[in-house]
């Protein structure tokens, strides 16, 4: 508690810091708090799970008073760290009450716009933010502190443009905080823009490389789902983190692993808020085993235990994998980082290995046995990285079996039947029953023939003998 004591935190937040167990201050913690207490701008550089919520959520509740308005913004890539740091900074001001209001897009927005009115401190994703702006139901002009987490997740994302004009619609005398586990091209522009003279600090994360074994295995791609239910299945673990690159994947690899006999759950950008908070509350408390997740919906997220990440996907981004491996082998706990490679992976497994040192083992591949799986349903095919995959083609093939099946009969039976007697019945037309029941028709037509005697009857015998089966066919 007295190394805490000595960065010159306030009373209220010292409290809960003894209440919860917390020991001594993490690095960027103690770097940090100093500065942000004094009022100066902060660029921090630090990977997820270091401590940085407190860092600046220490000075937003020393500087934030009740009932005086919006007067601390923070701005995060997705709903789920928003959520995540406005419970930390609630928890932290246990003793200080203020009102936090959290402004995320996939709920509704009316709760919202009635929260706003009474908050001290707003905590959103900057296109919901945006969008409050548009509506004038959010006013910024007495915002005194702005920080920007996750930075270049949320600029990678797309949000440059709105965050430029939610930080234009905040007051200029303000504290700002950017942190960023790296340094862009978007972020560097916005740090030259929008901070002065910001003190820099750059910490480590709490993974521990001597409890972290990374490890891959080379597999064809007709086997990458096997291994991944094989290993799932053979190895003690913990919660296991299963990383994709798309949607289409962490839906694909999710809803085969429940068909196999494991207890997994999906997240990604695509789902609903709520389907998103019940996912990760199911995860937390370990009521879910495995988590099958992209890379922006489990950035910034805290979740501790992680005893296993699959890569199931390698990253298209080398920074990604960093990222990935530092959700495991944390606080003296051991950690393995798996790497599940394909063909289709070797690109940029190869730009992993090259633009970090890392060390990562090649492992013999056990014996699989090859599971069954179902397609996608989101575009009736299976996703990309899996398309030559003998798993993922079998079921296909089964599915198309019936289709197959049901062409047979159309050919050979009541289809051609059913042809027969039109092909048939063209001969008798003219002069069986069925000519009969057109002979009106053609009798109705004869008249347009005669008016055009002269011209019609030079070609009169070609064609009848042409035109009258194309009006049979």
């Amino acid at each position: 508690m007295n190394e805490f004591e000595k960065l010159g935190i306030i009373d209220p937040i010292l409290r809960v810091i003894e209440e919860e167990g917390f020991k001594e201050p993490s690095e960027i913690q103690k770097r940090t708090i100093p500065l942000v207490l004094q009022g100066k701008d902060v660029l921090g550089g630090s990977a997820t799970g270091t401590g940085k919520t407190l860092a600046f959520g220490a000075g937003i509740i020393k500087n934030t008073e009740k009932g005086k308005g919006i007067q601390s913004l923070v701005l995060t890539p997705t709903r789920e760290l928003a959520e995540q740091v406005a419970k930390a900074i609630k928890k932290f001001s246990k003793y200080k009450p203020l009102k936090i209001t959290t402004v995320y897009g996939g709920v509704s927005i009316d709760p919202q716009i009635h929260d706003l009115q009474t908050a001290d401190i707003v905590v959103g994703t900057p296109g919901r933010m945006l969008d409050h702006l548009q509506r004038r139901t959010i006013n910024l002009k007495g915002v005194k502190i702005l920080v920007l987490d996750e930075a270049d997740i949320m600029f990678d994302m797309g949000f440059i443009d709105d965050v430029e004009k939610i930080i234009g619609q905040c007051s200029k005398d303000r504290q700002t905080m950017l942190f960023s586990a790296t340094i862009t091209g978007y972020v560097d522009h916005v740090i030259k823009r929008h901070l002065h003279d910001p003190e820099k600090i750059y910490a480590n994360s709490y993974v521990d490389p001597k409890m972290l074994r990374q490890i891959y295995y080379d597999v064809p791609m007709n086997l990458k789902f096997s291994l991944l239910t094989h290993l799932l299945k053979n190895e003690k673990s913990h919660l296991v983190m299963v990383f994709c690159n798309s949607r289409a994947n962490v839906d694909f690899v999710a809803k085969n692993l429940k068909l196999n006999g494991i207890k997994a759950m999906a997240i990604h950008g695509g789902f609903a808020q709520g389907k998103r908070t019940r996912t990760m509350d199911q995860f937390r408390s370990q009521d879910v085993r495995v988590l099958v997740c992209t890379d922006v919906a489990a950035r910034g997220l805290d979740i501790p235990d992680i005893s296993h990440v699959y890569n199931y996907d390698v990253p298209k981004d080398s920074k990604q994998y960093i990222h990935r491996i530092g959700r495991t082998a944390r606080a003296g706990k051991q950690g393995k980082a798996v790497i599940i490679l394909g063909e289709n992976d070797h690109d940029n497994f190869s730009r992993v290995l090259r633009e970090f040192d890392i060390k990562v083992e090649k492992q013999a591949r056990p014996k699989v046995e090859r599971v069954m799986v179902q397609r996608s349903e989101r575009d009736g095919r299976s996703p990309r990285s899996g398309f030559r995959s003998g798993d993922r083609r079998g079921p296909r093939r089964d599915s198309r079996g019936p289709r197959r099946d049901s062409r047979g009969p159309r050919r050979d039976g009541p289809r051609r039947d059913s042809r027969g007697p039109r092909r048939a019945s063209s001969g008798p037309r003219r002069d069986g029953p069925r000519g009969d029941s057109r002979g009106p028709r053609r009798d109705s037509r004869g008249p347009k023939r005669d008016s055009s005697g002269p011209r019609r009857d030079g070609r009169g015998p070609k064609r009848p003998a042409y035109r009258g089966p194309k009006r049979n066919q």
